[in-house]
């Protein structure tokens, strides 16, 4: 009986080689003990933080026991407290994210157009990322008031670190394929947007993943000094009080907070990855 005409011939797949299955099992088996292994950390952390106050080794005045931070969660979360500071927290940190991301980007690339403008800047740079930036959350509040002067001082906190991995990530292409554009025409323009930033995606990833813990923690240091919302205010207002239990609770959400943004960027770089690598 002759094949159909339309028809398409089948194609036999080879079976996985037992190396390859094996390789497949021991891989899903490190990847449940890394994550075993995590949660059992944790288990121990907060076991110890709830047994060491209880056999009165450590002053439970100044560590609260986890027990006692659900019942004030729940409260904090029944009275609408607690999503108001974290979504106050949240959105600022959004904010200096993005500003600082954005600025650094923009002056990155500058530093990198020029190498004039890099010589000049280079050690005012490393400068002013070397200064403590809670020094300037005074001059910040007289400058922008008690809103404003917090994005100041996420965007101070971050912003240097985000030139400096950029530009190291600019200059750290290979130079041939810049020389291979020009050889084609291309202008410092083109290659800056079709060879340079295309090549540093890694860079920017890395920048993000730090960005983001820079730009938080420049806005709790903000909201301890000036604000009237936010976990940071929630944390101070609390340890005043000597309520401990609001305190823990607050940095509880926070490494929340910290941990979301922090998975939120883990799958965009696994996006990244799929579409570019």
């Amino acid at each position: 009986m002759s094949a159909m005409p339309n028809s398409v011939p089948l194609r036999v797949v080879a079976a996985p080689s037992t190396q390859y299955l094996r390789y497949l099992r021991n891989t899903r088996r490190n990847s449940q003990l890394i994550i075993a292994t995590q949660l059992a950390l944790l288990l121990l952390f907060f076991g110890l933080w709830e047994l060491l106050p209880r056999l009165k080794l450590i002053n439970p005045m100044l560590t609260s026991y986890p027990s006692a931070l659900w019942p004030t969660f729940i409260e904090l979360l029944v009275n609408g407290k607690l999503l108001h500071h974290a979504w106050s927290t949240l959105y600022a940190t959004i904010i200096g994210f993005a500003l600082s991301m954005v600025l650094g980007i923009i002056i990155a690339a500058g530093l990198w157009w020029s190498e004039f403008v890099y010589k000049v800047a280079d050690p005012f740079l490393v400068v002013g990322n070397a200064m403590p930036k809670i020094a300037f959350v005074p001059i910040f509040y007289l400058w922008l008031g008690s809103e404003y002067s917090i994005y100041g001082i996420a965007v101070a906190i971050a912003v240097f670190v985000t030139i400096m991995i950029m530009f190291a990530g600019f200059r750290a292409i290979d130079a041939n394929k810049i020389k291979l554009a020009l050889t084609f025409g291309a202008t410092r323009w083109q290659v800056l947007h079709k060879v340079v930033l295309p090549g540093s995606v890694p860079t920017l990833i890395a920048a993000l993943k730090m960005n983001v813990g820079l730009a938080l923690v420049g806005v709790v240091v903000g909201e301890f000094q000036s604000s009237n919302s936010g976990l940071g205010f929630l944390i101070i207002n609390g340890s005043q009080m000597f309520k401990m239990n609001i305190v823990m609770t607050s940095i509880t959400v926070l490494a929340l907070l910290s941990s979301v943004m922090y998975m939120a960027i883990y799958y965009l770089e696994a996006a990244v990855n799929r579409r570019y690598l």
